[in-house]
């Protein structure tokens, strides 16, 4: 699926990311808005932990459950009145507290695994833990939410796009010989553990500490019987990322390193066998509607100049300062268009600098004519 519109209009899952100040979240968070405007129940969430999807919607503050904006603060200018628009942000601990109540047998199993101390102090910080729980977060809002577009804004890291690998770490994790041996009942452990495996925890107990490992075994165990749902879990979620109504949107600006961020992305995407939905430019140099070439306004500022007289040389030096405002923006969208065929991005939207920050709902809406309506994008 490419083309915002197309995107906002007929997607189900749009992913953006960026490195960090090029306007992702505010690109996330305008795709929803323009989603609701036409009708669709959208919801916007953030991986990032930071407050800038909350700054972005004029929220004091986001939580780990969607959070139903009222229609009257978006709803300005909407064609259809049908539209419903909500946001959220992850919070790791709590969706995987809730992923413990999901599969555990029962209430006494669930409530070994969140009072274990390796769990308790731990687990929500182990590598890999922030991007399965977003995975998770984003097949609830799939299957639970009942919304028909979901855009995700990823965090401004490199790491943005790991939750695409997160179901086969989470798949490879379950088949490790260490994993399943720790998750088998204690007289088994007894009975079959290998020299190798014992050496192995009799060393991490003198690193980190006999109870600390103790938990940590007592916490695998408590998993007996549930890594079933979360394999199962996993699989759906790679299908949903692979299905052609999930769009990846790639965010910029001119800045070249920025530039390189969106490439890198560009070729995680590649890997994963997906492809660019679209590519955001912000913060572009506008061209001002100038229809004459670089050369023939210098031409007519010299021209100007020859003249004589005040009010000739300060027309000259305003045909120049276009001219130069003229040469940045043909610039930039020269080389971004080079850019944009690399990457492979059918369509390619343009964000002019802006005289105003995006800090309410009538400035996002002035995006997302540009981005979703056709005045910024073009496509190849």
């Amino acid at each position: 699926m490419t083309g915002l519109t197309e995107l906002v209009d007929h997607g189900h899952v749009v992913v953006c990311c960026g490195t960090g100040g090029v306007g992702k979240t505010t690109t996330a968070a305008v795709l929803a808005l323009a989603g609701a405007r036409r009708g669709r129940n959208a919801v916007v969430v953030t991986i990032d932990p930071a407050k800038r999807l909350a700054d972005t919607l004029g929220l004091v503050a986001l939580g780990n459950t969607a959070h139903e904006i009222p229609r009257a603060r978006w709803g300005n200018g909407a064609a259809s009145a049908s539209g419903r628009l909500s946001a959220l942000m992850l919070d790791t601990r709590a969706t995987f507290d809730g992923l413990v109540h999901r599969y555990a047998r029962d209430e006494d199993q669930a409530e070994r695994i969140l009072t274990n101390g390796f769990y308790r102090n731990i687990a929500g910080a182990l590598s890999g833990t922030q991007e399965y729980m977003a995975m998770e977060k984003l097949h609830e809002l799939h299957e639970d939410g009942g919304y028909d577009l979901i855009v995700v804004d990823t965090p401004p890291t490199r790491h943005a796009l790991d939750f695409l690998d997160a179901p086969q770490r989470l798949t490879r994790l379950l088949d490790n010989r260490i994993f399943r041996f720790l998750m088998m009942p204690t007289r088994t452990y007894v009975r079959v553990a290998s020299n190798a495996v014992q050496r192995f925890l009799r060393t991490a107990g003198k690193v980190i500490g006999g109870d600390v490992l103790d938990d940590i075994v007592a916490f695998f165990r408590a998993f007996e019987g549930m890594e079933a749902g979360f394999r199962a879990r996993a699989a759906r979620v790679h299908e949903l990322l692979l299905a052609p109504t999930t769009g990846f949107v790639l965010i910029t600006s001119p800045r070249r390193d920025a530039v390189d961020e969106a490439e890198f992305f560009a070729e995680r995407l590649q890997d994963a066998q997906l492809g660019v939905a679209a590519l955001v430019v912000n913060r572009v140099h506008p061209d001002f509607g100038v229809q004459r070439p670089v050369v023939a306004l210098r031409a007519q500022a010299r021209a100007l100049r020859q003249r004589g007289g005040d009010a000739a040389e300060r027309l000259a030096a305003r045909y120049e300062n276009l001219a130069d405002y003229a040469f940045l923006a043909e610039d930039e969208r020269g080389r971004l268009a080079d850019v944009a065929t690399r990457l492979g991005a059918v369509t390619v939207a343009y964000v002019p600098s802006l005289a105003h920050d995006i800090v309410d709902f009538d400035a996002l809406g002035t995006v997302a004519r540009l981005l979703v309506d056709g005045a910024a994008a073009s496509t190849g």
